[in-house]
């Protein structure tokens, strides 16, 4: 699920998502497509721009080791925004964030741009989304090279992926609440990813495992949920693991997400299937936020807890959140990444 295009509601249409339920996203989708259970997806195509549909992300992190020893995370994501149902490549705003959290602290970005004047977009095949300089491209979505920069560091990484995309949901119908509201969703959790990292303190070498998450909606949450807690993991039986829940005003949560196979066959679970409840706090940028998560999923025997590597990995940017790498222990280990929103 993770932050996806509610920080583009919020920043595009600051008084509506503010007057109607979490960022935005609970507003009504006047004018633009709503997700249709009986779509399947194409591709290449689908992994190009959406524009009859409100917000849509591209949405990646990855989990590296460093020639140093270290772990680090990487984000990084661009997110599209209509401002009218017309699709006009001019309706169009864009945000992108980046984001390197390791042992020196955790360093971010955050990019604006308007569509029609060629400083962001999208193309399918070959593939190619960009703002500015900071570019994911490549002869397709499952070969790729990524770069962004901020003040002091950057990171330049090549990713290759030699299975398949993976749906969300019922065949990519993402419900996210009872009301039946939904997203069109989809994954490559298989990115195996060579690079560098340029540090204040200096170049690191990485390798290590990525996961991207394709999303478009107009309306996919309820005007009463507040925000979502959400996890992507590689467990090291080679299985991967989607899980989250999204907060409603009155203290529930709707939970659900998907067991993949190594060879990509994936299994959506139904609500409350997955259990997250929140095991450890801490203070993030003066507030108290929850960095570490036990999760159950009794019909696969998982019973772990995923741990945040670094408690800092906070996101002030325009519409702040958490977002960092997590070590997983205990049924099934592994690694991964958490992912929160509506803590600011």
């Amino acid at each position: 699920m993770n932050v996806k295009g509610y920080l583009t509601a919020l920043m595009f249409a600051p008084t509506v998502a503010a007057a109607q339920g979490f960022a935005g996203l609970g507003t009504t989708a006047d004018g633009y497509s709503l997700p249709d259970p009986g779509t399947r997806f194409e591709y290449p195509a689908d992994h190009g721009e959406h524009p009859d549909f409100r917000i849509e992300w591209w949405y990646l992190t990855a989990n590296l080791d460093g020639a140093d020893g270290e772990s680090y995370g990487v984000q990084w994501t661009l997110f599209r925004n209509a401002l009218s149902p017309e699709g006009q490549p001019e309706d169009q705003a864009w945000m992108a964030h980046a984001a390197v959290s390791g042992p020196e602290g955790h360093l971010h970005a955050e990019r604006f741009a308007r569509g029609g004047i060629g400083q962001a977009g999208v193309k399918a095949a070959p593939f190619e989304a960009f703002i500015d300089e900071w570019q994911m491209s490549g002869p397709s979505l499952s070969d790729i090279s990524l770069f962004a920069q901020g003040g002091d560091w950057a990171y330049e990484l090549t990713l290759k992926a030699d299975r398949p995309f993976v749906p969300q949901g019922a065949e990519g119908f993402s419900v996210k609440s009872e009301e039946g509201l939904a997203s069109h969703y989809y994954s490559q959790p298989f990115y195996q990813i060579a690079g560098t990292l340029i540090l204040p303190s200096g170049d690191i070498e990485v390798t290590g495992q990525g996961w991207l998450d394709r999303e478009w909606s107009s309306q996919p949450l309820a005007e009463d949920q507040t925000g979502w807690d959400w996890v992507s993991l590689h467990l090291d039986t080679g299985d991967k693991l989607m899980g989250y829940r999204l907060r409603r005003e009155e203290g529930t949560a709707y939970t659900v997400g998907t067991w993949i196979t190594p060879d990509g066959t994936p299994s959506p679970f139904a609500p409350g299937d997955i259990t997250m409840d929140a095991r450890r706090f801490a203070d993030v940028d003066g507030r108290e936020v929850p960095v570490a998560w036990a999760i159950t999923v009794p019909e696969r025997g998982v019973d772990i807890l995923a741990d945040a590597l670094f408690d800092q990995s906070w996101m002030p940017t325009a519409v702040p959140y958490w977002e960092g790498p997590v070590r997983v222990t205990g049924s099934h280990p592994g690694r991964g990444y958490l992912e929160m929103t509506g803590y600011e």
